[in-house]
């Protein structure tokens, strides 16, 4: 009998460590499977993740995940916005940013008419007669134009978010000089084409009456609907009353000389990813084109746009409020994160890094060469030749492309896609009314052809109507 309990008892011990080793193998796969998944889950989101982990230790508040109030649903990404595109700001790589977002989530971007080119009939005062009746009703809106509010919320959704961006006034009055040296004739007029002779005696080739002249003076306050030539007694005061009348219509007013820092931001204001906020600089000067800047010039140049100084003094003040309110060290991350994604989207687009840039002249890809104001200033693009292979790797996506591409070339492409769209909207909504109304027609002539209902049909109808009419 003991000779029984014993071999009973070691039968027992053997069974409970095979239940143990058996739930510790159920554990360990478990492990694995929650270890591949979290990996899974890092390559396929990459900087999303991070940010939202980062977001955790640091006490950042994170929109990567967040919530409508009273809700469990994420917030949705903010689809309607106006960005305001002022002149030599950085402005053309947010709207190539906006334009890959709008076709990433197939919406509606407003165009400029033929006759208008790729700009809204700039620098006439904004109209919505001026938007291609193609890219109507539309969600964003994002090339050149005069700000009109007025306008503007008469062709825009309700819920519409407005952002704009400025630069700083020394650096983008420069810009303006050297960009449209032979276009402006207030800057054409100036002997030698110097910019220290145009700062010394500004009057002696400025016309504010020439169509030109906006890029001559307080540039900015031209574009956001305001009085560019103020009496000189009147502008600090008007400024000051202008830049908070801008702030109550724009959400967001970014500075270029901080713009990763804005994109922070941009990106938290309209509850977008990491991916929709990546970019790669468009529109840009060679180096020989561009002039160092004492500070007596600055001081001068600032002096001639004392209502965009102002301007820009209010808002970069404004950013950095909202960054130390969000908290720099979140703020900091968040651009080190943006920058590692945007690192991994051009190894993944380009084959390691960005196509060389090249004079406009030299870009083989007509699709990819920027336009020129003129022989005495050189605007580089990305030289991507056509079919290119990248050592082995097939060509670049077409989403690639488009991140590269300048903006008239893309507001081009944008316009044939959307008029291809809503010709096929039209066409079928056309097909529908035709439909609709040769039936119409063949009840009138043909009333026989008409189903008649059942008797049991047509008594519940009687009672129906009756106790209707009752």
């Amino acid at each position: 009998m003991s000779h029984s309990c014993a071999s009973r008892s070691e039968r027992n011990v053997r069974s409970y460590w095979r239940t143990r080793c058996l739930d510790m193998s159920q554990k360990k796969i478990f492990l694995v499977l929650i270890t591949i998944s979290t990996v899974s889950l890092l390559l396929h989101h990459g900087g999303h993740l991070n940010l939202t982990l980062e977001a955790f230790w640091l006490g950042c508040p994170s929109s990567t995940l967040s919530f409508t109030q009273g809700s469990s649903d994420p917030t949705p990404k903010h689809t309607s916005v106006a960005f305001l595109k002022t002149h030599k700001t950085a402005s053309s790589t947010v709207q190539n940013m906006l334009f890959r977002f709008a076709e990433r989530n197939n919406l509606t971007v407003a165009l400029p008419i033929t006759t208008c080119d790729h700009q809204f009939c700039y620098p006439r005062p904004f109209s919505a007669h001026f938007v291609h009746p193609h890219t109507t009703p539309p969600d964003i809106i994002t090339n050149h134009l005069r700000f009109s509010r007025a306008e503007l919320r008469r062709l825009m959704p309700n819920n519409t978010v407005y952002i704009t961006i400025l630069r700083e006034p020394g650096a983008m009055f420069e810009s303006l000089f050297s960009y449209y040296n032979q276009y402006c004739l207030s800057f054409k007029r100036v002997p030698n084409g110097s910019l220290e002779t145009f700062l010394d005696h500004p009057w002696s080739y400025y016309r504010p009456e020439e169509k030109d002249s906006m890029y001559a003076r307080n540039t900015l306050t031209f574009d956001l609907g305001g009085d560019k030539d103020r009496p000189s007694s009147e502008a600090p005061a008007y400024a000051k009353r202008f830049a908070v009348e801008v702030e109550r219509v724009f959400s967001l007013v970014m500075i270029a000389e901080h713009f990763d820092e804005s994109l922070v931001l941009l990106r938290r204001l309209l509850s977008w990813d990491l991916d929709d906020v990546l970019y790669v600089s468009l529109n840009m000067r060679t180096t020989d084109s561009k002039s160092s800047l004492s500070s007596e010039i600055t001081t001068k140049i600032r002096a001639w746009n004392a209502i965009d100084s102002v301007l820009y003094d209010h808002f970069n003040a404004s950013l950095w409020r909202q960054l130390r309110a969000l908290g720099l060290a979140c703020v900091e991350r968040e651009v080190q994160l943006l920058r590692q994604s945007r690192d991994r989207l051009v190894r993944g687009c380009f084959g390691g890094h960005l196509p060389p840039l090249r004079s406009a002249s030299q870009i083989t890809n007509k699709e990819l060469r920027p336009w020129q104001p003129s022989a005495k200033v050189a605007i580089v693009g990305y030289d991507l030749p056509v079919n290119v292979t990248h050592k082995g790797h097939v060509p670049p996506r077409d989403d690639c492309l488009k991140m590269i591409m300048p903006e008239v070339q893309y507001t081009r492409l944008l316009l044939r896609s959307e008029s291809l769209r809503y010709r096929k909207r039209f066409l079928r909504h056309s097909q529908q009314t035709l439909h609709a109304a040769g039936q119409v027609r063949v009840h009138k002539e043909f009333p026989s052809l008409l189903p008649r209902p059942s008797g049991t049909m047509a008594r519940s109808t009687r009672g129906a109507m009756t106790s209707i009419k009752g």
